[in-house]
């Protein structure tokens, strides 16, 4: 793979394609997981600032995250995991968000993968990229384009390669919001093949003709490396193909859990937050001069904002375990009831995550005072990263989703934006 760095934004960064898929350790069970995921957070969380600070790409930090076993706790017990839970998997981003939500965002896209070939793929494709997650293999993403219309308006084509004869394709376009793909040693991607069919396609990183290029520049989620990713007819083999024309028309949940990490990984940055606000205050902040107390904790302004925080982040982390929980009810085949219910109940917990990871990065710096925001703490960076990443989807759309399905019976959208 080619990886372009821009020299002058990140000087200090590797300019070495991913290790070859590293050893991983296997996680026993849903518990085992969590707790892995707290001993990671705590040492993910102590460079965190410094990290966004000098937006120096996590590379090392994520080939331990992968080695862990946590990048492969969704392959199911038949292909050799534990297969969690949906509540497992949201606490498991929420967690590590809350400590540095770049490093949460990144495998965002390898669990949305390994959900779409657990329901898309042949028996053959589970075999060979479930071994491959199990070894430690990380997928990324070649994200929407860029000059689209729209984040569905596919334009990447997939050219059945009529001259080798064996079903592979010939793969062109452009890229963008590609989380992860700098990290991976697989990069999927969205194309339309000669008919105008979609197809899911999974290219490894050092194809002929593949190029990640590290040109995101967001204030926000800075060292996801979330750029671009340039298809040059890139060969790719048929077995790395899913024809999932007649796979989208089915009820399916890959949207809602695809918004169940999004929402995770706000929930985390909230957290990150409301905790940040609590520490500072109780060590640092002085009482208002008119107040006549000793203690700014003991401010009763302050009291009552850090209770409304406190309890919007318990009702936060009630409706995503809530939404993961619809998420785990469902049969293995659903129906376009289950999937609009499932969609529904995501979409409750996207809206709260979003509106408290940025009420609460905004709150830090008002019941905190004027040293909160000196340059030395770098505290702005939950409200950056928190106004970058629920940008994703609009959330207004989700209140429209919500109240056109409570009110009218209206299924939410079927795409992985909703």
């Amino acid at each position: 793979m080619s990886a372009v760095i821009d020299a002058q934004r990140a000087p200090n960064v590797r300019r070495t394609a991913p290790h070859s898929a590293p050893s991983a350790q296997r996680i026993a069970s849903d518990e085992h997981a969590l707790q892995v995921a707290r001993e990671l957070a705590q040492d993910f969380a102590r460079g965190a600032a410094e990290r966004d600070r000098e937006r120096r790409l996590p590379f090392e930090e994520i080939e331990r995250f992968s080695r862990t076993g946590l990048w492969a706790i969704a392959v199911p017990r038949a292909y050799g995991g534990i297969g969690a839970s949906w509540n497992t998997v949201a606490e498991v981003f929420k967690i590590i968000s809350a400590a540095d939500p770049s490093i949460g965002q990144i495998p965002q896209n390898h669990f949305g993968n390994l959900n779409v070939i657990a329901n898309a793929g042949s028996e053959e494709q589970k075999r060979f990229f479930f071994a491959q997650a199990l070894s430690g293999a990380r997928f990324g993403n070649a994200g929407p384009e860029r000059n689209s219309k729209n984040v569905l308006d596919v334009r990447t084509r997939a050219l059945l390669d009529r001259e080798a004869g064996d079903g592979s394709y010939l793969l062109t376009g452009t890229r963008f919001y590609s989380t992860g793909a700098l990290y991976a040693h697989w990069i999927p991607t969205r194309a339309i093949d000669d008919e105008g069919q979609p197809l899911f396609i999974y290219n490894r990183h050092d194809a002929p003709g593949l190029r990640v290029i590290d040109d995101w520049s967001s204030f926000g989620q800075r060292t996801t490396a979330s750029g671009s990713v340039v298809f040059d007819g890139v060969h790719v083999p048929a077995g790395q193909v899913l024809h999932v024309k007649d796979f989208l028309r089915q009820a399916n949940n890959i949207g809602p859990v695809s918004q169940l990490i999004q929402a995770a990984i706000d929930a985390g940055i909230a957290h990150a937050a409301v905790r940040d606000a609590i520490e500072f205050v109780t060590t640092r902040a002085r009482p208002y001069a008119d107040s006549g107390l000793e203690r700014a904790s003991d401010d009763p302004y302050i009291l009552r904002d850090i209770g409304n925080l406190t309890l919007r982040l318990h009702a936060t982390d009630a409706l995503l375990e809530r939404a993961a929980g619809v998420l785990d009810a469902l049969p293995e085949t659903i129906s376009f009831e289950q999937m609009a219910a499932a969609s529904a109940a995501v979409a409750e917990a996207k809206v709260l995550s979003t509106e408290l990871s940025l009420l609460a990065s905004e709150k830090l710096f008002e019941l905190s005072g004027s040293a909160s925001t000196l340059a030395v703490h770098n505290l702005d960076r939950h409200w950056r990263n928190a106004r970058v990443h629920t940008l994703h989807d609009p959330v207004r759309w989700k209140y429209y989703a919500i109240g056109n399905y409570a009110l009218n019976g209206t299924p939410p959208p079927r795409h992985s934006w909703s």
